[in-house]
């Protein structure tokens, strides 16, 4: 089997080009790979295309690489509270494919499936399979790009016809996913929510970039524990359990209540 373990995070992301499109893992600020965000902004790399549920904060994920300026465009479900992501997207300095979340997750693991494209029923009747979705604004505010119309059929459901929008899956030059525990040949297992989107982005990248906080040798992993196999990770780097972690919104609630 291959030894799939890099020295570090710098080296482990040296190979990405500018104008390279990535998927990267993560929901809300939980399961954000910030060690190999923070050394591709450090080598400067630009003009990206990102795929991912959202662009974290103004100062935290995928928030560092926006601030400086270096996403052209974000494909996401959700847009939240990043202020930098409003102003360059309605001054017309980002590009936004607004995508439903269940969609998003679909197209990126029928991308790393093999599936060219599926039909669902979510967006029916809407902008989404309509078209016209506004994806980049000029910067007098009208709309320079827009989304197009998507092919709708109509299917048997329980003997009643229905209509579906057809959703071409996502592949992308490179993934960077976190995850708790991995092994040299790739094998991750994640925790709680930082699962979600981490294993389909996972799966969407050509060449998949693991995070892990803590390495194990081959063998160490149940296997019946593993929620991705190795043969969808390339790379794989060691980041410690101590790596710094962010909560997008703390909340405390009252004692007694």
């Amino acid at each position: 089997m291959i030894d799939k373990q890099w020295d570090s995070a710098a080296r482990a992301v040296s190979d990405i080009p500018d104008g390279a499109s990535l998927a990267v893992g993560g929901f809300g600020l939980s399961g954000n790979p910030i060690a190999l965000i923070e050394a591709l902004l450090a080598q400067g790399t630009k003009d990206l295309s990102v795929v991912s549920n959202n662009c974290g904060v103004d100062d935290w994920g995928l928030g560092v690489l926006l601030a400086a300026q270096r996403i052209r465009k974000m494909t996401s479900s959700y847009v939240g509270e990043n202020k930098e992501f409003e102003r360059q997207f309605l001054s017309g300095e980002l590009e936004l494919e607004l995508t439903p979340q269940g969609t998003l997750a679909e197209k990126l693991r029928a991308g790393g499936s093999g599936i060219a494209a599926f039909y669902t029923q979510t967006g029916v009747g809407t902008q989404v399979a309509e078209g016209g979705l506004p994806r980049r604004y000029n910067a007098d505010g009208t709309i320079a790009v827009a989304s197009p119309v998507k092919d709708v059929r109509s299917f048997d459901v329980d003997g009643n016809p229905a209509d579906f929008v057809l959703e071409e899956a996502i592949t992308t030059d490179f993934s960077l996913v976190h995850a708790a525990r991995g092994d040299r040949h790739g094998n991750l297992v994640f925790n709680k929510a930082a699962r979600n989107f981490n294993p389909l982005a996972a799966m969407a990248g050509r060449i998949c970039i693991a995070q892990v906080e803590q390495l194990v040798e081959p063998g160490e992993l149940d296997p019946d524990s593993i929620h991705l196999p190795g043969v969808f990770v390339h790379r794989i780097v060691e980041v410690g359990t101590d790596i710094p972690k962010r909560i997008e919104r703390r909340t405390v609630a009252v004692e007694g209540a």
